[in-house]
């Protein structure tokens, strides 16, 4: 019976793509002639199972990315069970990954392909970690900008239209980040009806109460529900870099904002 001679070199790339260790790598490469793409084949069925076994762990940690490609552009959230893992480079690249090769497909709510299952799955073999994807959005149309905090906890991807500025574009995804309340919609035409009309009947109760004549009452309804809406809507808010303006007034003439994504881990 002849034995198949495994180069170490060979051994070794597949433990760097891999993780695991020499005497594993060598052994699936004996078993399968020495051909390495089979051989790690034959590794990550073999720990399907195990990882699977895995799934039901706690996976509080993790990080959000954002890419930005032409006319589309992408937000992701990918978790992991620690800290650890979560500020680790080959995590976040990982990460960015999934988020790129989602371009490919329509927009909406990103959903796993087998490539990014399998991109995926390198980084849970290597880390042995429940990593999963967790969500993720795709807008296509117009100009992108977006914003990531230093700790890849928080994210922002901003879609408009027209000539602005990459610094207010930025800027903007900061106000995004920051805001307090967060903002609900790009403006009240985006705000749920139900929430709008929630807000008015408490409006029209507290004006009602007050004993003011009808009228009176009316408009102090409606100027509490512009007041939500000022507090409530991206347009509508003072910018965090400017109080004195809103978002509104700050845009340059032509320019309009479609839409916005805001991420916070686990959020």
């Amino acid at each position: 019976m002849s034995t198949v001679h495994i180069d170490a070199k060979v051994v070794m790339a597949l433990r760097n793509r891999t993780g695991l260790g020499f005497g594993d790598c060598r052994s699936a490469l004996a078993e399968v002639g020495g051909d390495p793409a089979k051989a790690e084949a034959l590794l990550r069925e073999r720990l399907k199972g195990k990882m699977d076994t895995r799934a039901d762990r706690t996976a509080g940690e993790g990080c959000i990315t954002a890419v930005i490609s032409g006319s589309k552009a992408v937000i992701v959230e990918v978790r992991s069970e620690t800290d650890f893992t979560a500020k680790n480079e080959e995590f976040r690249a990982m990460a960015t990954e999934l988020a790129t090769m989602s371009l490919a497909a329509g927009a909406g709510e990103v959903v796993m392909s087998a490539p990014m299952t399998a991109r995926l799955d390198v980084v849970r073999i290597k880390t042995g970690e429940n990593i999963s994807f967790a969500r993720g959005t795709r807008l296509d149309g117009g100009s992108f900008a977006k914003y990531i905090h230093h700790d890849w906890k928080l994210g922002v991807l901003l879609q408009y239209e027209g000539d602005m500025d990459e610094e207010l574009a930025n800027g903007i995804c900061q106000h995004i980040a920051a805001a307090v309340p967060t903002p609900m919609a790009v403006d009240e035409h985006g705000l749920p009806a139900d929430v709008i009309a929630a807000k008015r009947a408490e409006a029209t109760k507290e004006a009602e109460a007050s004993g003011k004549p009808p009228q009176i009452a009316e408009k102090m309804a409606e100027g509490k529900v512009r007041k939500f809406f000022e507090e409530t809507t991206l347009l509508g808010q003072k910018y965090v870099k400017e109080e004195k303006k809103s978002i509104r007034e700050l845009l340059p003439k032509g320019v309009s904002i479609k839409g916005f994504v805001r991420l916070r881990m686990g959020g």
